[in-house]
C-alpha cells in the first residue's frame, strides 16, 4: 500500500492534517470557552453592584435579609443560568440561592474577589463555586451593605451549573457537529491541494524512476534510449541535477561493462595464446632433450651440440616470453611506476643506435640516426623510454629484408620532443594497424611473424603511464614508421595525446 514515494507522502500529509486539525480543534474549543468566559464577566461585570441597588438590598445602611431572600427566589426563576451568594467578610457562605443539597463548600477564596474588584479590566477572573470542591466559575462582585463599610460580599456565580448543563447539551450536538464539519471539510481542502501538489512534485521523480527500471532491464548494457537530457536539458533543481547525474552514471557503466566484456574476450584469447606460445618451445626444449638422450650413442658430436644449442635457444625464447608477461601484468597492475626526470631525448636514442649497430650490420642492414640533436628534453623515465626505443629497433632489425635500411629521425612536433623509427619491411597490412599494440596480436601477415606479440604491447603500456604516446603508419614508400612523443615536463601529459 504505501510502496511509492507519493502514497508515502500523501499518508503523512492525511496524518499531518489530522493530528493538526485535532490540535486545532482542542485549541479552539479551550480558546472559545475562555474567550466566552471573558466576554460573559465583562458584560455582568456590575451585575452583583446592579442587583444590590436595583432591589434595594440596603436599607439605612444595612443588608435587608428579607430582600436578599426574595432576590434570591426571584432570580433563580428568572435567570437560572446565575447563582447568588451571600458571603461574609472571611468568605464564608452565609445564604445562596441554590438548592442546598448540592453545595460542597462553605467558604470561598477572597483572593480572586479582591483580584477582580482592584483590577476591572482583568477577565477572566476564576473564582471557587460553591456547588465543586475543585472547579472554578466566572463570577461578579460586590461589596455590601456598601464599600464604604463593608460588611459582607453578594457573589454572584455567572455560569452556574444551569448553564453548565445547557452548555453541555449544545457542545454535545451543534457545536461538535459544526467542528467535525468544518475539520472534515478543511482536510478535505487541503488533502486535495497537498495531493495535487505532491503530484507535480513526484511527476518528474516517477521519470527517473522509470529511466533507472529501464536500465535496470537492459542488464546495465544499454543507456536508456531517452535520457534525462533529453526530456529537462536545463538544470534547475537537485532532482534535475540528480536526472543529469544518472545519464553520466548509465554512460560510464555502460561503457565499464562493455570495456569488461571486452576485457574478458581478450582475457580468454590472452590465455589461449599464452599457452599455444609457452607450449610451443616447451615441446621443442623437451623433444630435443629426449633425442639427445635416447640417441647420444649414435648421435655425432656435432649433431649433440645442434641439438642442445636448438634446446637452448628455445629455453632462452621461452624465458624472453616469461619475462615479457611478467612486465606486461606490472604494468596493467601499475606495479612499475615511471620515474620521471628531465633528459636529452635525442642522446638516449644516438645511444640505442650504438648498441644496435653491430646486430645491424651483423643483418647486412643500415642503421642511421639523422634529425634535430638540439630538440626540447624530455620529462620522462629514462630506462623506460630506453626500453620502447631497444624494442622498436630490435622489431625494426628483425623484420628487415637484408640489404635494407633502418631511420631513426629525432625532432619535435608541436614542441614536443619526438622520436621516429622508420624501417624498409613490408609494412603493414590495414586491418592490422588498429589492432597492432594488443597483446599477442600479430595479424596475418608475414610482419611479425616469430614473436609473441607482447614487446609493442608493453611499448604502448610505457608510453601511457610516462604521459606520452606511441603511434604507427605505413610509408608510402615501403616499410612502417613508428613515433614516440615524450612530454616536456609534469604539466605537459594531457597535452601529448591531445596533439
Amino acid at each position: 500500500m504505501l510502496k511509492t514515494l507519493y502514497t508515502r507522502l500523501a499518508a503523512g500529509l492525511f496524518v499531518l492534517l489530522l493530528s493538526v486539525g485535532l490540535l486545532y480543534t482542542f485549541i479552539s474549543l479551550y480558546s472559545l470557552r475562555d474567550y466566552s468566559a471573558s466576554v460573559n464577566q465583562a458584560l455582568h461585570r456590575d451585575l452583583a453592584t446592579n442587583l444590590v441597588s436595583d432591589r434595594n438590598l440596603v436599607s439605612e445602611g444595612k443588608l435587608d435579609r428579607v430582600a436578599v431572600q426574595e432576590l434570591f427566589a426571584l432570580y433563580m426563576t428568572i435567570n437560572p443560568s446565575i447563582e447568588i451568594y451571600l458571603l461574609g467578610m472571611d468568605g464564608r457562605i452565609l445564604s445562596y440561592s441554590a438548592d442546598p443539597a448540592k453545595i460542597k463548600r462553605k467558604q470561598v477564596s477572597l483572593v480572586p474577589i479582591r483580584q477582580l474588584m482592584e483590577n476591572v479590566g482583568l477577565y477572566p477572573v476564576l473564582g471557587d463555586d460553591p456547588r465543586s470542591h475543585d472547579r472554578q466559575k466566572v463570577f461578579s462582585v460586590t461589596p455590601v451593605p456598601s464599600a464604604d463599610d463593608p460588611q459582607g460580599y453578594l457573589y454572584v456565580v455567572l455560569r452556574g451549573e444551569e448553564y453548565d448543563a445547557a452548555e453541555t447539551m449544545a457542545r454535545g450536538s451543534q457545536l461538535l457537529a459544526l467542528s467535525a464539519w468544518a475539520l472534515l471539510i478543511s482536510l478535505a481542502v487541503v488533502m486535495v491541494t497537498g495531493l495535487i501538489i505532491f503530484r507535480l512534485l513526484t511527476r518528474r521523480l516517477t521519470s527517473l524512476t522509470s529511466l533507472v527500471q529501464e536500465f535496470e532491464n537492459s542488464n546495465m548494457s544499454q543507456s536508456p534510449r531517452v535520457t534525462w537530457r533529453d526530456r529537462r536539458p536545463v538544470v534547475r533543481d537537485e532532482i534535475d541535477y540528480l536526472g543529469v547525474s544518472f545519464d553520466d552514471m548509465a554512460r560510464r557503466i555502460t561503457s565499464q561493462i562493455e570495456q569488461l566484456t571486452e576485457k574478458d574476450a581478450q582475457r580468454r584469447q590472452l590465455v589461449a595464446q599464452v599457452s599455444h606460445d609457452l607450449r610451443t618451445p616447451l615441446a621443442a626444449m623437451q623433444g630435443y632433450i629426449e633425442s639427445l638422450r635416447l640417441r647420444r650413442e649414435r648421435l655425432s658430436p656435432d649433431e649433440q651440440d645442434r641439438y642442445l644449442d636448438i634446446a637452448l635457444k628455445e629455453g632462452r625464447r621461452l624465458s624472453h616470453l616469461v619475462e615479457d608477461l611478467f612486465e606486461l601484468a606490472a604494468l596493467e597492475a601499475q606495479e612499475k611506476q615511471p620515474v620521471a626526470e628531465p633528459f636529452p631525448l635525442a642522446e638516449l636514442a644516438h645511444d640505442v643506435v650504438q648498441k644496435h649497430g653491430q646486430v645491424a650490420r651483423d643483418s647486412q642492414l643500415e642503421l642511421t640516426l639523422s634529425g634535430d640533436p638540439t630538440m626540447p628534453v624530455a620529462f620522462a623515465d629514462l630506462g623506460m623510454t630506453e626500453r620502447v626505443l631497444d624494442n622498436l629497433i630490435g622489431n625494426a632489425i628483425a623484420y628487415s629484408a637484408v640489404g635494407g635500411r633502418i631511420e631513426v629521425v629525432v625532432g619535435q612536433v608541436d614542441g614536443f620532443p619526438q622520436v621516429c623509427v622508420q624501417d624498409s619491411g613490408p609494412g603493414i597490412p590495414e586491418q592490422d594497424l588498429e589492432h597492432i599494440f594488443d597483446p599477442f596480436y600479430r595479424g596475418q601477415a608475414s610482419y611479425g611473424a616469430g614473436h609473441a606479440g607482447l614487446g609493442l604491447a608493453i611499448a604502448r603500456r610505457i608510453m601511457v603511464l610516462q604521459g606520452g604516446d606511441i603511434s604507427v603508419e605505413n610509408r608510402t614508400c615501403g616499410g612502417a614508421v613508428f613515433c614516440i612523443r615524450l612530454p616536456r615536463n609534469p604539466l605537459d601529459a594531457n597535452d601529448v595525446l591531445k596533439s
